[in-house]
C-alpha cells in the first residue's frame, strides 16, 4: 500500500483565485450573497488546496450568462401594511422601499446581487423599514430624519473582499430605518475529501 501525500498547501494566490471563481457565481445568482460570504470567509483562512477545492465542488465549472427566472425587484411597498422580501430574489442596481403607516422588510441575506454596488433609497413615512445584510458586507447609511431616526447596527465583522457595497439613503418621517446584520441559518458547511 502507497503511503498518504502530504495535502499540498494553498498559496495566497490560489486563495485569491478561489475568491475570484466565487466572486463570479455571486454575481451570475449561482450564489447568494450570504452564501458568498461563508465561502469566503473559509476560503481566506484556508490552508490547503484540497480545501479551496471543496468550497467549489457543487459549483458549475463554466459559469454561463443566462438570466436566472427570478424576477429583479426595484420596489418594495408597504402602505397601511406590510411587505416582507426574503428569500432567493434578484436586486436591481437601485432599489426603492416605501412605507407609509405600514413596515417592510429587506432581507439581502440570500439576494442575488448582480452588480458590485446597491443603491437603496428608504422612505418610512409613519412606518418602519427594516433592512437586513450578511455581516462582513460594506453597508453606507446616509440620509435625512425628520422626527424619525436611522440606525445602522451591523456585526463589526471585517469586510469580505469582493462583496458589493450597500447604499441606503434614508428618509424617515416620523417613523424609522434600521441596517443589521444577520446570520443566516442556511450555511456551508465544508465536506472531508476522505
Amino acid at each position: 500500500m502507497e503511503p498518504a501525500r502530504p495535502e499540498i498547501r494553498a498559496t495566497d494566490q490560489d486563495r485569491e483565485r478561489a475568491v475570484d471563481q466565487l466572486r463570479q457565481h455571486a454575481t451570475d445568482g449561482t450564489l447568494t450573497l450570504d452564501e458568498f460570504a461563508d465561502r469566503v470567509g473559509v476560503a481566506l483562512v484556508a490552508r490547503t488546496r484540497s480545501e479551496l477545492d471543496t468550497l467549489l465542488s457543487d459549483l458549475p465549472a463554466v459559469v454561463l450568462a443566462q438570466q436566472s427566472p427570478t424576477p429583479t425587484r426595484r420596489w418594495v411597498v408597504g402602505a397601511m401594511g406590510g411587505s416582507r422580501v426574503r428569500g432567493r430574489w434578484r436586486v436591481a442596481r437601485s432599489v426603492t422601499a416605501v412605507t407609509v403607516m405600514g413596515g417592510c422588510e429587506l432581507d439581502f441575506r440570500r439576494a442575488e446581487i448582480n452588480a458590485p454596488e446597491v443603491q437603496m433609497t428608504a422612505v418610512a413615512l409613519m412606518g418602519g423599514i427594516d433592512v437586513i445584510v450578511p455581516a462582513g458586507i460594506k453597508v453606507e447609511l446616509t440620509g435625512l430624519s425628520i422626527m424619525g431616526g436611522k440606525h445602522m447596527k451591523v456585526a463589526d465583522a471585517p469586510l469580505l473582499p469582493g462583496s458589493p457595497v450597500i447604499h441606503v439613503r434614508a428618509f424617515p418621517f416620523m417613523g424609522g430605518v434600521t441596517v443589521r446584520s444577520k446570520r443566516d441559518r442556511h450555511r456551508f458547511v465544508p465536506t472531508d475529501l476522505d
